[in-house]
């Protein structure tokens, strides 16, 4: 090594969560361009990124030397805080840990493991008994500098204790114990040095010189200041808070050398150090666990014993298959036995008998259980092998699926199969595999949450101390799309309000270049949402471990590349909301004894194939998109293939064929063949090249590849790699030419294979999914009631979409019943063919409080407000629970009058805790024949108004369900033409441009277009849902006074269809109680006593141009009379709504 002997030993990466500020590659580059052969990184606590730095270190011919810097747990009473105060912030007595030997990895592996797992939850730190000579073999300790265990001793005042401390350490690890000397210009680095060193040269310690980067230059300290705020929750005002200076950066070695020139030993240390180290972390190749059934027996014999039991398990269950349900139109048994023989020969060359021996056993578990598991998901649909061991549910063979595009015998790579399970009992299945393999060998994958865009400048914002609401302003101006996330520096030139910010004040222009400098850092870890790990050995063997304080199972270290790259396992257990949708659905159904099973349903449903073609999809999976359903209604599918095919082809690129796609299918154009021998290839998709199979079978037909050399051209072809496309194309030719292909055919037909080798989507997974959409249509069309109801259960937590939900059962004339306390269930339920609104879906009401309820009403609705108190639990209701139900209309079968029900409530808790208590005392008895006093509703309570009670239910609920503000306007919304919301919206998508709408506005949002004008962004809703339109500067000056939360409006609409769906501008907009005063209007009161007329006539306002007419009701339903009341009324929703409201009427209509 020339230049000064120096090497960074003691670096933080971004894996140092919320502490370092450099990515790995900018360490390796900044080690790089100062000549540094080795380098050594210590992230706080953990190995995040051990097997990255020392994968990526060696490719920059860099040694990776990896550490941790791992706190201690030393004895309570040394941590006192002594008077002199000179104390670190972080309140760490960390020490700094180095593999030097692949047992002193292993060694480190566990302890860094053994800290998350077996911690407290608290700190992550080793507790004292945990080292020992036996547990740190292998492995060098330097004493952790400043923040280390005995510089905070020293600073605390505690010298004998930072003696005994190091005395401690040196017993450990003898002659591989360094103490750590940093220089930053701290003063508590000068005034612990001299005795540092002193105890040192008295011990004969070597010293070693390290600098502890947190950052890449000091320019950087800054935003490394306010990621140290950020992370401890402060401001950067405070004094009282952890914090560095401006030297934590990444010193070159002529720095250090001039830094610790007068102790040249500690810098010769770092090299010695370096060199003593003879391991790094490696790639393995995947270590595959073993079937639970022979865990004793070797690799080989337990490979063998592993393939006889799944031949075995695939003979079997293929038998079963054909006796079930028969080959696949046009294929023989003999064609399915020899796919087996073929399949199980590859699997066992390859050795994966195990594997697939345990996700079909995990699965017939689940199955067993009555857990929902799909039908398959990505390429292992094409594996017979995987449908005769009930692993999927698609037989490959009718849908001309391929085997070699989920394992190719010529390129070795792990199966890779993704399952999905219902989404509310997927934690039992991870349960069970974790019981059956023990826990110590199973584990979740880790995820990293990174500082993005707008969070990282809210989060600097905050630090700043800068007002919310300029902060707030913007965050949003820096684009949210999840896809495609926005970074600061493409905000900056893409939005020029955004740099226009910036450049303008000082403040914001900080808050930008701090946050710019931070984007991208970890935020925090997590775990990966589907991932698991199963080894053949207890996993913290060979990865370190980590415990997510949320979950008590381990989960790796390494991410998911990694971990896989570390020789580890990955099975997939997905959570498909899809799939507990239609169980809920398939129970409803059977809910009365039936037994259907969504398994025996015909894939040629005539009803089904109606519904796609009608566009009629809401809630059907994969296919419910605006345009898709526009795009169903074009195909008109008839087939299943046609919905696999769609599937595969809605997505940017392919989707421009689905025009051509469909008028080949209905003959408005002929179907085309690049060459007449590929028509038994693509003669489902009708001459278009749709999935990646087709790309390999064509290579078949014309060039004489095998399956698997033509997995391997479509890889390439994806890669685009030139060197490897030319070889490719060569072979091609060659191949096609001999078949009889003329040169420039079999170049053209090679260039059409690379373009939809790239564009082509994988059939295997197309057809599985294909499979569920078709359940879910099925079920929309069959069973339209359980549909709707498994649907809003599972989205009772998202109430724009259960508002889609609720137009969608006014579209389909399917009734839903508000909450009711004697007749919802917690969740959405099917009675007498009209859907329950679900208790849980009342916002505020937990499943806590829904389950209580419905448990205590049994089979015994509640008789009155006395017997609901009587019965519930007041520890689990709390009133603003019950004044929520109240509003939601849950009490109106037992107190009509929703507003006297609301102010009983201060009652039936009162009694609720009284009788509860009374049970705690042991004064209450059971056998009390006497019925309870019931509670008298209070008199003389102003009735609620229409809109009030709207608006209650509105924020009980989130839409308008029961009434509706503007329900009273029907006979106006007739004479003017006025559309409901989901009618206008089917219409812009048939082409509609324009149109006249109603709605009450929710919201109103005032904003700026990017030339500084006035819009403005309206929530509205009518009977039918909600919907948004925005106004600009023009209308906001005409019409701006009417555009008020809370009114009715009657709108005049321009309207566009768009990716998203559609999108409104408003034209003009009036009052509708303006309109409604211009047009007569006739009031028809329905009551059940003569008695109201009189309370009737004084609710009424004379003076107007409206009639009204009194008519009263017998018990029967037939009219006793009907009278009409002389002179003219001034009539609007107000004026009925409380006309309803009195005692006696029973309804009211406007004509």
């Amino acid at each position: 090594m020339s230049g000064p002997g120096f090497i960074h030993l003691h670096v933080h990466s971004a894996f140092s969560l919320l502490e370092g500020a450099l990515q790995l590659e900018a360490i390796l580059g900044l080690a790089k361009d100062d000549q540094q052969p080795a380098l050594g990184i210590a992230d706080t606590g953990n190995l995040f990124g051990a097997l990255e730095f020392s994968e990526k270190a060696v490719k920059k011919g860099i040694q990776p030397l990896v550490g941790v810097e791992l706190a201690v747990d030393f004895a309570a009473d040394e941590e006192r805080v002594s008077e002199r105060g000179h104390v670190a912030w972080s309140g760490k007595s960390s020490i700094v840990l180095m593999a030097a030997t692949e047992t002193g990895f292993g060694n480190l592996s566990r302890l860094v493991s053994r800290s998350y797992l077996q911690g407290d939850g608290g700190a992550v730190k080793a507790q004292m008994d945990w080292l020992t000579r036996e547990n740190l073999d292998g492995i060098i300790c330097m004493t952790g500098g400043p923040e280390g265990a005995i510089d905070m001793a020293f600073a605390s005042g505690q010298d004998a204790n930072a003696v005994k401390r190091l005395t401690f350490l040196h017993d450990l690890f003898d002659d591989r114990l360094y103490i750590e000397l940093q220089r930053h210009g701290r003063p508590q680095e000068a005034a612990v040095e001299p005795r540092l060193v002193d105890l040192a040269y008295r011990r004969g310690i070597p010293l070693v010189a390290t600098n502890e980067p947190f950052f890449r230059s000091s320019k950087e300290f800054e935003a490394h200041d306010a990621l140290l705020a950020i992370a401890g929750g402060t401001v950067l005002a405070q004094t009282e808070r952890r914090k560095l200076n401006d030297q934590y950066y990444f010193k070159t070695r002529a720095e250090m050398a001039e830094l610790f020139s007068d102790l040249p030993e500690a810098l010769d240390s770092t090299v010695e150090i370096a060199r003593r180290i003879a391991y790094r972390p490696r790639t393995r190749a995947p270590i595959l666990p073993k079937f639970a059934a022979a865990p004793e027996l070797s690799d080989s014999e337990a490979v063998a014993v592993e393939a006889a039991a799944l031949r075995k398990m695939a003979e079997d269950g293929l038998t079963e298959r054909l006796a079930e349900v028969g080959p696949g139109p046009g294929k023989t048994e003999q064609e399915y036995w020899d796919r087996l023989e073929f399949e199980l020969d590859i699997i066992q060359s390859m050795k994966f008998p195990g594997y697939f021996l345990i996700v079909a056993d995990f699965i017939r578990w689940s199955k067993s259980q009555g857990i929902p598991v799909g039908p398959g998901r990505g390429s292992g649909a094409g594996s017979l092998v995987a449908y005769a061991t009930t692993i999927t549910d698609l037989d490959p063979l009718r849908y001309n699926l391929l085997f070699e595009r989920f394992l190719n015998p010529e390129r070795v790579s792990m199966p890779d199969f993704d399952i999905d399970f219902c989404q509310d009992r997927r934690e039992e299945v991870i349960r069970y595999v974790q019981q059956k393999y023990g826990t110590e060998q199973v584990a979740q994958i880790i995820t990293f949450g990174t500082l993005q865009a707008r969070a990282v400048l809210r989060d600097v914002g905050r630090v700043l101390q800068m007002p919310y609401g300029q902060v707030d302003r913007i965050c949003k101006m820096v684009p949210a799309n999840p896809a495609d996330p926005w970074s600061i520096e493409r905000t900056m030139k893409e939005v020029p309000q955004f740099k226009q910010m910036a450049d303008e004040d000082e403040t914001v222009a900080d808050l930008v270049a701090i946050a710019k400098n931070l984007e991208g850092l970890f935020r925090h870890a997590s775990t990966h949402a589907a991932g698991i790990i199963i080894g053949d050995r207890p996993l913290q063997d060979l990865a370190p471990l980590y415990r997510d304080p949320r979950s008590d199972m381990p989960v790796c270290q390494y991410n998911m590349k990694w971990s896989e790259a570390a020789g580890l396992v990955k099975f997939d257990f997905l959570g498909l909301k899809t799939l507990t949708t239609i169980q809920y659905a398939v129970n409803m159904v059977n809910q009365d004894g039936g037994s259907f099973r969504i398994e025996d349903i015909s894939i040629e449903d005539v009803p089904t194939y109606k519904l796609y073609a009608q566009g009629d999809t809401f809630g059907v999976f994969q296919v419910e998109s605006a345009g898709m359903r526009r795009a169903l209604v074009d195909l008109k599918p008839d087939r299943f293939e046609d919905i696999i095919a769609l599937v595969a082809l809605y997505r940017p690129g392919p989707m421009d064929n689905i025009p051509l796609f469909c008028d080949r299918k209905h003959g408005r154009e002929e179907v085309e063949y690049p060459h007449e021998d590929l028509s038994k290839v693509l003669d489902e998709t009708y001459g278009i090249i749709v999935y990646q199979e087709q790309v390999m079978q064509i290579a078949q037909l014309l060039s004489g590849y095998s399956l698997g050399e033509a997995d391997m051209l479509r890889r390439a072809m994806g890669k685009k790699i030139k060197a490897e496309m030319d070889a490719q194309r060569e072979r091609f030719r060659e191949g096609a030419i001999s078949y009889g292909l003329k040169k420039s055919l079999a170049d053209t037909i090679f260039d059409l294979l690379a373009k939809f080798a790239n564009y082509g989507f994988n059939k295997s997974h197309a057809a599985t999914y294909a499979l569920v959409s078709y359940q879910t249509a099925y079920l929309k069309a069959h069973h339209p009631h359980e549909f709707l109801a498994a649907s809003m259960t599972l989205d009772m937590g998202n109430t724009d979409k259960l508002a889609e939900f609720r137009g969608e059962a006014v579209r389909n004339k399917i009734e839903l019943v508000p909450p009711c306390i004697n007749r919802s269930q917690a969740v959405f339920s099917v009675k007498d063919k009209r859907v329950h609104y679900g208790l849980c879906a009342v916002k505020g009401v937990g499943r806590q409080v829904a389950d209580h309820i419905v448990e205590v009403r049994g089979n015994t609705p509640f008789k009155d407000l006395g017997d609901f108190a009587r019965r519930v639990d007041p520890r689990v209701l709390s009133k603003r629970t019950l004044e929520t139900l109240t509003n939601a209309g849950a009490f109106d079968e037992l107190v009509p009058r929703r507003e006297q029900a609301f102010a009983a409530i201060e009652t039936v808790m009162g009694v609720a805790q009284s009788l509860t208590a009374e049970r705690n005392e042991g004064q209450w008895n059971m056998f009390d024949s006497g019925e309870p006093e019931p509670i008298k509703l209070p008199a003389g309570v102003p009735a609620w108004t229409t809109t009030e009670r709207a608006d209650r239910e509105l924020s009980a609920i989130g839409f308008h369900l029961s009434a509706h503000p503007l329900d009273a306007y029907a006979d106006l919304f007739e004479r003017m033409r006025v559309q409901k919301w989901t009618d206008f919206e089917r219409a812009v998508k048939d082409g509609a441009s324009a149109g006249r709408l109603a709605g009450t506005i929710a919201s109103r949002q005032d904003r700026r277009t990017r030339k500084g004008t006035p819009m403005m962004i309206l929530t509205l809703s009518d009977q039918s849902g909600s919907y948004e339109c925005i106004a600009f500067s023009e209308q906001i000056n005409d019409f701006g006074a009417v555009l008020q939360p809370g009114k009715s409006v009657i709108l005049q609409v321009g309207a566009d269809e768009r990716a998203d769906g559609v999108s409104l501008r408003l034209l003009s907009a009036q009052g509708i109680e303006a309109v409604a005063d211009k047009v007569d209007r006739r009031l028809t009161v329905f009551a059940a006593d003569a008695k109201a007329l009189g309370p009737i006539s004084a609710q009424l306002k004379k003076g107007g141009e409206g009639s009204v007419n009194f008519v009263v009701i017998r018990d029967g339903g037939a009219r006793e009379y009907e009278i009409e009341l002389a002179g003219g009324y001034r009539l609007n929703a107000e004026v009925a709504g409380g006309i309803k409201a009195l005692d006696g009427v029973t309804d009211v209509r406007f004509h």
